[in-house]
């Protein structure tokens, strides 16, 4: 289906009160938005990053991450419209099926959220959830509820890309970059700690990585909040080429399997 200015998003995915609310926001916003404008040289639109997710030792699934090709308008803001997709596959996919879809409409300029759509199925498991953020007025809308938010708010989507944009040239060890992310009708904080650099071996060859670990929701998945390891590109792509997890139920390793659509050139590649 075609989407058009006043709908750049699929219908089917937005329950009324999100629409009433956007109806709301486009009658409200001003064409002088007063948003914060990031400095963004990490992403572009056409992105494709696809990974192999390791559970153990198994094969367990793959990922992928597209940031679409065309930008799509909120009212008088522009936006990418990033979908992630994360899949079980083989053996794995035998005794637990896992489907899930996200989707973030990220604002081009403050890389921030508008809408978050979140399709989970895990073994049974499902989660269809739809929010809009009002950054006029500081919420965020579910089915469930409203709720006040703090300023650029991120979704789980969004805290990614808008992580990749973060300055860590004077960055010294164990320094904290605050991220504030909302999930489930509640916010808290998604910090991002910085660690050094390491150089990573993939099947692409070894790259320059800076390594840092985001502050987690300890007690849902993860054992303790710095339970994740994430590497990426030391260039201004700032693309993940490994991450780790420890969770409840073992552990989880997801490595760069494929790339297309990059801003920059990878200069972070060493051979």
């Amino acid at each position: 289906m075609e989407h058009h200015l006043l709908y750049p998003f699929p219908m089917k995915y937005l329950h009324l009160k999100s629409l009433l609310l956007l109806i709301l926001l486009w009658q409200s916003a001003s064409a002088q938005d007063k948003f914060r404008n990031v400095k963004n040289e990490a992403f572009k639109a056409g992105e494709i990053l696809k990974y192999r997710i390791h559970y153990g030792f198994m094969d367990a699934g793959e990922a992928i991450l597209e940031v679409k090709d065309e930008l799509h308008p909120v009212g008088s803001r522009k936006t990418f419209h990033v979908v992630g997709t994360g899949r079980t596959k083989g053996a794995f996919d035998w005794f637990f099926k896992v489907r899930d879809r996200y989707e973030s409409y990220i604002d081009t300029e403050a890389i921030m959220p508008w809408i978050f759509i979140r399709r989970v199925d895990e073994g049974g498991y499902t989660i269809n959830q739809n929010v809009t953020f009002n950054h006029y007025k500081k919420t965020a809308s579910s089915e469930k509820m409203t709720v006040p938010v703090p300023e650029y708010v991120q979704d789980l989507v969004s805290a990614f890309y808008y992580a990749r944009t973060l300055d860590f040239t004077h960055a010294a060890a164990d320094d904290v970059f605050p991220i504030n992310a909302y999930l489930d009708d509640e916010v808290f904080s998604m910090n991002v700690k910085y660690i050094g650099k390491e150089k990573i071996k993939t099947t692409f060859g070894t790259f320059n990585c800076i390594k840092f670990r985001p502050m987690l929701l300890e007690g849902r998945v993860f054992k303790e909040e710095e339970d994740m390891t994430i590497w990426v590109t030391d260039d201004k792509n700032r693309i993940v080429v490994r991450a780790e997890a420890e969770i409840l139920v073992g552990s989880i390793k997801m490595d760069l399997k494929g790339y297309s659509g990059l801003a920059n050139p990878l200069t972070s590649k060493t051979k």
